[in-house]
């Protein structure tokens, strides 16, 4: 396995011929892709059109409707859709490219037909502790998105005078999201370099930001405004939790991507470093899903995997619950005790 150093010929040398050497290229971001899977995708889908590579962006089920504006995100392919469709799609690939996670877990069903395929696999993340699958791993979970880490591989790879404004929104879209706007500490000032860069392409930063936070469904604002209904406030251990439960949800006709960035409004409370969410799944039975975000050092990610079978970054992380939001919460509560040292 190979691991991304921008500083080692090889790793660009092999990517290249990879990607000369193919015929039928396929990306792949994680299920229930985000802003920054979603950009990353389509940014590597727009580069290879523009050196007439053709590709096919196959995703495990649908991004939330907020993202259906990004450059390209028309041509996106779900597998919860048309099975047989991404199936033949994926039987005839060369070459995978696998963005925004680094684990085949995290694609549901399309895992066992990306280990049955043939094809040479490109794992491009910025996640922690990188599954051994892929053929050639480019892998920094200091970098604060995948869209960074990818601007930073085609510069390297000699793309970067076709870095054009469709491409950069798409990068831009996933660095703002996954950054939370640039607030995380994964920010450098390297990052401000390539923004500015991405800028210099007339990409319309403030569309996007509007798109993605200001063109809310009124499905969305209702379960928002759920959700800061049941904030609660641990006073004691700086710490916010909200929650969203099934019944609640149906009766609020929610969508798709209309929980998404509600967990960041616990963060905005004064004194706060340690916030959660936890979402009841609409369709499957005892089944909850958690968002954790926090502030400075507080590591979030350590905290979902010792509890909630999950993991991310320090400031933003996931995990998951069997059972209903009301029990999640207890555990959660029981738990945050044993992190009061870095709480308070």
């Amino acid at each position: 396995m190979l691991i991304f150093d921008l500083m080692k010929f090889d790793k660009i040398k092999k990517l290249k011929e990879l990607i000369n050497n193919s015929k039928n290229i396929v990306i792949i971001p994680h299920t229930s892709p985000d802003g920054d899977a979603i950009g990353s995708c389509l940014a590597l889908f727009n580069i290879l059109k523009v050196i007439n590579k053709s590709s096919n962006i196959i995703s495990p089920n649908k991004a939330p409707e907020f993202l259906n504006w990004t450059p390209g995100f028309d041509n996106i392919i779900h597998y919860d859709i048309d099975k047989e469709k991404c199936k033949k799609i994926l039987s005839n690939s060369d070459l995978i490219f696998t963005l925004d996670f680094n684990d085949l877990n995290r694609i549901g069903e399309l895992k066992e037909f990306v280990i049955k395929s043939n094809s040479q696999t490109v794992m491009i993340d910025h996640h922690q502790n990188p599954k051994d699958y892929a053929d050639l791993v480019f892998s920094n979970s200091k970098t604060g998105s995948t869209c960074e880490l990818l601007y930073e591989i085609f510069v390297s790879i000699g793309f970067e005078s076709m870095i054009n404004k469709d491409i950069s929104s798409c990068l831009y879209l996933g660095m703002m999201t996954d950054t939370g706007s640039f607030q995380y500490s994964s920010v450098t000032s390297r990052t401000h370099e390539i923004i500015s860069n991405l800028f210099n392409k007339k990409i319309d930063h403030n569309l996007i930001y509007n798109k993605v936070y200001n063109d809310s469904s009124s499905s969305r604002l209702k379960v928002l405004g759920s959700a800061l209904n049941n904030l609660t406030h641990v006073k004691e251990l700086k710490t916010v939790y909200m929650f969203l439960k099934r019944d609640e949800l149906e009766k609020l006709n929610y969508k798709k991507g209309d929980s998404e960035g509600i967990v960041n409004y616990g963060l905005t409370l004064k004194g706060v470093i340690f916030c959660a969410i936890f979402i009841e799944d609409v369709n499957i039975i005892n089944n909850v899903k958690i968002s954790f975000r926090s502030l400075g050092t507080f590591p979030s990610n350590l905290f979902a995997e010792n509890f909630f079978s999950g993991g991310g970054h320090t400031n933003a992380s996931g995990g998951k619950f069997e059972g209903n939001a009301e029990k999640a919460i207890e555990k959660f509560l029981k738990s945050l005790p044993k992190y009061k040292d870095k709480l308070i």
